[in-house]
């Protein structure tokens, strides 16, 4: 469907999920602004301005751009979104923190902007494949015990979408009480020691920023009995495949997860 007067036509998304959605969507003609950190897909970084980090933005440069709809996620751009809003934009702020809650997402923007079927295509294609993925950490041997490590000062575990994903890889996240906190600063692991005790046997590191570094890990003290480190089971999957709660996740970040899983599982 055409974009008209009845859905937005001059989007700008702050930051890549929802960037890529609307790519897959065949929308793009819709966007006019995105994140500074978008890199999927690559052609959009050389498409549209970039008009924001992430937790600041160029205000006068988005209100230049004349949107008709802003799409934010989380509290983390509150700040953002409120002086948009001051300025007479409108704004959606997203907080999918879940795969349900990614999908419904996607369901949600679809409507936005008059692509109900599209979406739900999409959606109905992303469904099939953790499906597929699904079946075949049910096949699996045997099942790792896994850590996963969003930042390393401090510590931080698994959001919640994350943690789901890697139970559909195969895997079993060794801090699921913690991936339910929202926040990242209520995911903090206070005592290093605690992820040893845990014996995780696969540590996948996704520090969004900077390079995950295994040396790093192995080196901790107290760490070298780990059964991952002492196995050399520490991997890194890229920032933008799993901490964005949009499609990426859902596709080659769960897929990266799987890889090593099942190589893992069947050794």
């Amino acid at each position: 469907m055409p974009a008209t007067a009845s859905f937005p036509s001059r989007i700008v998304c702050l930051t890549e999920e929802t960037t890529e959605a609307l790519y897959l969507l065949g929308e793009e003609s819709r966007i006019v602004g995105i994140s500074g950190f978008t890199v999927r897909p690559p052609r959009a970084r050389k498409e549209k301005p970039r008009v924001s980090a992430f937790t600041s933005a160029r205000i006068d440069r988005i209100a230049a751009l004349e949107p008709d709809l802003v799409l934010g996620f989380s509290d983390l751009q509150a700040d953002i979104a409120a002086e948009l809003v001051r300025r007479g934009i409108e704004v959606h702020v997203f907080n999918q923190r879940s795969v349900a809650q990614i999908l419904r997402m996607l369901h949600t923007l679809g409507g936005m902007i008059g692509c109900e079927q599209k979406t739900a295509d999409l959606v109905a294609q992303l469904e099939e494949g953790l499906d597929a993925i699904r079946a075949a950490a049910g096949s699996l041997p045997r099942r790792p015990r896994v850590y996963f490590e969003e930042w390393d000062q401090p510590q931080i575990s698994a959001i919640r979408w994350v943690s789901e994903l890697i139970g559909i890889a195969g895997g079993d996240d060794v801090f699921p009480e913690l991936a339910a906190q929202a926040l990242g600063r209520d995911r903090i692991i206070a005592d290093p020691l605690e992820v040893p005790r845990r014996a995780p046997e696969i540590v996948f590191g996704s520090w969004c920023g900077k390079k995950f570094s295994p040396r790093a890990v192995a080196a901790r003290a107290g760490w070298a009995d780990v059964p991952a480190v002492r196995d050399g089971e520490l991997h890194e999957v890229k920032s933008s495949i799993i901490l964005q709660p949009g499609p990426a996740a859902l596709t080659d970040g769960v897929r990266e997860l799987h890889r090593v899983i099942a190589r893992w599982a069947r050794t």
